[in-house]
C-alpha cells in the first residue's frame, strides 16, 4: 500500500501536465476536420464533378469539371466539402467523395514536357509529356519528380507540371 499514494500523485501529475499543454499544441497546430495537411494535392475521382461557390449543395453551381484524374490542390476544407484550386486558377467547393488521394500532374505548357531516364537536365529524354496530358506522380526528390503515362516514365524537373510544386496555386 506504501507506493499507492506514489503513483497516484505521478499520474494526477501527468493528467495537470497533458491538460495544461494539451490546448495549447491544437492551437499551434490547427488541425484540419480531415487531419490532412492544407494545402495538398489530390486529384478528382470522377469524369463529373459539380464546383459550387460554397460548401454545400445549396450553394450556386459554378461550373463542372469533365476530367477524371484532375490534379487539384485543397487549399481550405469542412467535414464534408474540399475548397479546391485547378490547374486554370479557378477556385471552388468540391464535396469530399469526389476526390482521391492519388497524385496526378498536368502538363500546362504548349509544348510537350521532356520526361528524362535520369533525374538530371542532361539525361536522355526517354518520352514526352504532350500539352494538357495527364500522368500519375511517383514520387519527388531533390527538385525532380517521376511520372508515368501511358507506360511510360521519366524524370521532369519539380514546377514543370501542374501539380508538383508544393507552394500554394491559387491566392
Amino acid at each position: 500500500m506504501r507506493g499507492l499514494p506514489d503513483v497516484m500523485l505521478k499520474c494526477a501529475a501527468l493528467a495537470w501536465l497533458l491538460a495544461c499543454a494539451g490546448p495549447a499544441m491544437a492551437a499551434s497546430e490547427r488541425p484540419t476536420p480531415s487531419g490532412l495537411p492544407v494545402p495538398r494535392y489530390v486529384s478528382l475521382k470522377f469524369d463529373k464533378v459539380n464546383a459550387r461557390a460554397g460548401p454545400g449543395d445549396d450553394h450556386r453551381l459554378l461550373w463542372v469539371y469533365r476530367v477524371r484524374s484532375l490534379p487539384v490542390q485543397v487549399v481550405a476544407e469542412t467535414s464534408e466539402w474540399r475548397r479546391i484550386c485547378d490547374p486554370d486558377g479557378g477556385l471552388a467547393w468540391v464535396h469530399k467523395r469526389t476526390t482521391d488521394g492519388r497524385r496526378m500532374v498536368l502538363n500546362m505548357s504548349p509544348r510537350p514536357v521532356a520526361l528524362r531516364r535520369r533525374p538530371k537536365p542532361t539525361a536522355a529524354v526517354g518520352a514526352y509529356l504532350n500539352p494538357r496530358a495527364l500522368a500519375a506522380l511517383v514520387r519527388c526528390e531533390k527538385g525532380w519528380c517521376r511520372v508515368r503515362a501511358d507506360g511510360e516514365s521519366g524524370w521532369a524537373q519539380e514546377g514543370e507540371l501542374w501539380g508538383s510544386a508544393e507552394a500554394p496555386q491559387c491566392r
